[in-house]
């Protein structure tokens, strides 16, 4: 929970089982963490328990799409895997019900864990033993996303370092420090580069061919080709 000094702002005491390390209704008191509210606002508006799972569960059903994508890239089009389609959906039930039960920010994290530690595996295969050429894009994502993890546990282990600090120096230097906010940004750009890696991988397979281009010569996106012929 967030230290005593913290502000009671507009949304009443806090109720969720996570309280980050940004200051509590520092800027607002109608968002209770304004720069990581920028992203999952809902949650880290109000610190509400409910709200916290709006923001959590999502991720547990993202990750599964993203499972399901990746293992059927090397599939041909209109194909289902109702085996595979089957057993994210139960895990998805299974975390969903055991969270509701139990209140233990552990379980979820252990459980996205295990989803993203998947992904990463299945990468890792493609990039080593398929499509070699796309260790540049895998990594850059993975790495962008773990740079975001390393900034999350940072913030966590470290939060009255960090909040003592920004009590001494300008506002705007202390914006810098909101490391939770970075694992927003960071884990974003990561997920959204490993999504051009699978779009790649599929209209690859499917023999199109995709490249990679820059708008403004700054934010990546896939482009295709006319379908190769046979």
């Amino acid at each position: 929970m967030a230290p005593a000094g913290d502000r009671e702002g507009f949304w009443g005491p806090t109720t969720s089982t996570l309280d980050w390390c940004e200051e509590n209704y520092a800027l607002t008191r109608y968002i209770a963490e304004f720069f990581v509210g920028m992203g999952s606002w809902c949650f880290h508006m109000t610190l509400k328990y409910e709200m916290q799972l709006l923001d959590e569960l999502p991720m547990i059903y993202s990750c599964c799409i993203f499972v399901y994508c990746m293992f059927e890239c090397f599939k041909m089009k209109n194909s289902v895997n109702y085996h595979l389609l089957f057993t994210l959906v139960l895990f998805s039930l299974i975390v969903t019900i055991v969270y509701l039960k139990v209140k233990e920010p552990i379980f979820h994290q252990v459980m996205y864990g295990m989803l993203v530690f998947t992904l990463v595996v299945r990468s890792v295969y493609i990039v080593t033993w398929v499509y070699p050429w796309l260790r540049g894009l895998g990594y850059t994502s993975l790495g962008i996303f773990l740079l975001g993890f390393l900034l999350w546990n940072i913030d966590n282990i470290f939060c009255d370092s960090l909040r003592n600090f920004r009590k001494k120096m300008p506002p705007f230097v202390g914006v810098f420090t909101q490391f939770h906010a970075w694992w927003h940004i960071l884990t974003g750009l990561g997920s959204y580069l490993h999504i051009l890696f699978s779009l790649y991988t599929r209209t690859l397979y499917l023999r199109y061919r995709p490249k990679v281009k820059f708008l403004l010569g700054i934010w990546p996106v896939i482009l295709l080709e006319p379908l190769r012929k046979h």
